[in-house]
Parts: C-alpha cells; structure tokens; sequence
C-alpha cells in the first residue's frame, strides 16, 4: 500500500507541471486577448538600450551570486581548497543557467555538476551534498525576500483573485514556517548529523544558515534588478512593492514544477498588475527578461563549456603524444622460443 502511495505521490507531481502550465496559458491568453504579436514585439523594442545594458549587467552579477552557492557549498563539505576559483564558478554559472531553463534542477543542473566535480577528485556523495545545501540556500533566500515582499506588496493588488490571494497567503506561510523550523534546527542540533540512505548529512551551523540566507536574498534582489530594468520604461513601482511582487511570481514559478517557471511567472505578474496598464509592453518586458536572464547566460556559459571541454581534450591528446614519445620502442621481429630448463 505504501508503494502504491509513493508511485501516486510521484505521478501527480510529474503531471503538476502540465497542469499548471496549461492553466498559466489560458490566464496569459485571457490578459492579452486584446492584443496581437506586433504590439508586443512593438514593446519588446522600444525598450532603451541603456535599460537594456544595465539589465544584462544586473544578470551577469546576479549569476556571479548564482555561482557562489556553489563556493558555499564546497565549504560545507570541506573541499573548497580543492577546487579553484574559475572551476567552482564554471561550474555554478553553468549549473544554473542549464537548470533555469530546463527546470528540475537537481537532475539538469546536477548532472553537469556531477560531471564537472568528479573530474576535479569530488566524491559523488559530496556532491550530493552540494546540491542538497545549494538547493535550501535558494529556498532560503526566496522565503525570506518573500516575507519580506509579503508586507510591501499592497493587499488590494492580490485581492481582486480570490484564488490568487489564498495561494499567497498559503505560500507566505509555509515560507515562514521553513524558516523558523531551519534556523531552530541549526541551534537545537547544533554539531550534529543526519544520516539519509547512504549519505551522512551535518546540520549547518546558525551563522551558514545566514550567510545561505543572505546569498539567496541578494541573488533573488539582483534577478529582480534584470527585469525592472526592463518594465520601468511602461511603469512606475515602488521597488519594494517590485521586488516582492517579483519574488511572489518567481516562488510561484519554481513550485508549479514548470521549466523556468514559463507562463505561471507571468500569469502571477499581469494579474497583479492594475488593469490600466498597458499589458502588451509588460508582456514585452518579460520577453526581454526571459531572454537576458535565461536565453544569454545559456548561450555564454555554454560557450565557454564548450571551450574548456575542447582545451582539455587537447591536452588529453598532447599527454598521449607525449607519452608514446617517451616510451621505449620494442623490437618487431619473431617472438623467440622460450628456453626450459
């Protein structure tokens, strides 16, 4: 029966995603059913360009944040000395904008880290461990700017959905709660461990759990930066009602279980949004975010994946030149009998 249970458990949140996607698409075609792909593209490019650069500048350092998870989390396991500084961020700035897009991100984003770590003499459990304290230093800093948000945001925003404001209320508290209980656990088992499976996990001390909260607070600020820099062309928001409007819509995203949270993210943002508002130049605004923040660092830190695994194949080939080099030539001739005694 308990098997039976897991395997329902599993298929329903598989299929959440679906769900939530196909629901995110009719919201999205019902806000802009008034409007055609050439308003919006009109949108996307009347954006200015210095809007524009300061947006991709917010997205590089907010990606420099990104990939210091991955510093925090070889300080967790011990092996920070092990790796150098432009592995660690390679492979975190990488890890996430793989992660971002296809959404999963232990699986996608785990599966090049693995890669990555082992060659560099990181054990696979500790890598698992990496992802493990990678992924609650996310969560952390998404709760937390989201409580924050939660009292910035107007109440009357939210309060037009029904819907809408209970799922916000729901998620401020289940934020809330995972806070309190991950701060009391760092304090009540302070030097302890927890084993799961095969893998001895240590309780974080309180002063990490700040620092993974910190970390994930300014990543979440410096994402938000992307796309304000975008929408402040077409509106004017306080950026504390912004930036926790932004947190709540990019929360929504990641547990709709949607890759990069596509439609859902959106949805929460239009609706949020006053009616007098022109939705076709947010909507072009989102566009230019989803490509600065998801599109280009794909295609950049790819790039540079795809550089670093061709300079190692090389000197693969070199180390083997250069072994058949030094080892000794043997004679070719008949193999001659063996003498017995």
């Amino acid at each position: 029966m308990l098997t039976k249970t897991k395997r329902l458990i599993k298929k329903v949140i598989s299929y959440s995603g679906l769900f939530f996607f196909a629901l995110a698409a009719v919201m999205l075609w019902w806000q802009l059913r008034n409007y055609s792909l050439i308003d919006i593209g009109r949108a996307l490019l009347s954006i200015p360009w210095l809007n524009l650069l300061a947006a991709c500048v917010a997205c590089l350092i907010g990606y420099v944040a990104l990939a210091l998870y991955d510093y925090l989390a070889l300080r967790y396991v011990g092996e920070n000395k092990k790796v150098c500084w432009w592995k660690w961020m390679l492979a975190g700035m990488l890890g996430f904008a793989i992660s971002n897009n296809a959404g999963h991100a232990v699986v996608s984003g785990g599966a090049i880290r693995y890669r990555l770590y082992t060659r560099w003499r990181i054990r696979g459990g500790d890598i698992v461990k990496m992802l493990t304290i990678s992924g609650f230093t996310y969560f952390l800093g998404c709760s937390a700017i989201l409580v924050i948000g939660y009292f910035m945001v107007p109440n009357r925003i939210f309060a037009q959905s029904a819907g809408a404001n209970f799922g916000i209320t729901t998620l401020f508290s289940i934020c809330i709660a995972a806070i309190i209980a991950y701060f009391a656990a760092t304090i009540i088992f302070h030097g302890k461990s927890i084993k799961i499976g095969q893998i001895q996990f240590r309780i974080p001390t309180t002063q990490m759990a700040l620092m993974q909260t910190l970390l994930g607070g300014v990543d979440s600020v410096l994402a938000g930066l992307v796309l304000y820099f975008c929408l402040t062309p077409f509106v004017h928001i306080p950026f504390g009602t912004y930036i926790g409007l932004f947190v709540v819509a990019q929360t929504t995203g990641v547990f709709s279980q949607v890759p990069g949270g596509i439609g859902v993210f959106e949805s929460v943002f239009l609706l949020a949004l006053p009616e007098t508002v022109d939705k076709a130049d947010i909507f072009g605004a989102l566009l230019a975010y989803r490509i600065i923040y998801y599109v280009l660092p794909l295609i950049g830190v790819g790039g540079l994946f795809f550089i670093y695994e061709n300079w190692l194949r090389a000197r693969m080939r070199r180390w083997l030149d250069e072994a058949k080099q030094k080892m000794p030539r043997l004679p070719i001739g008949k193999n001659k009998p063996v003498k017995k005694n």
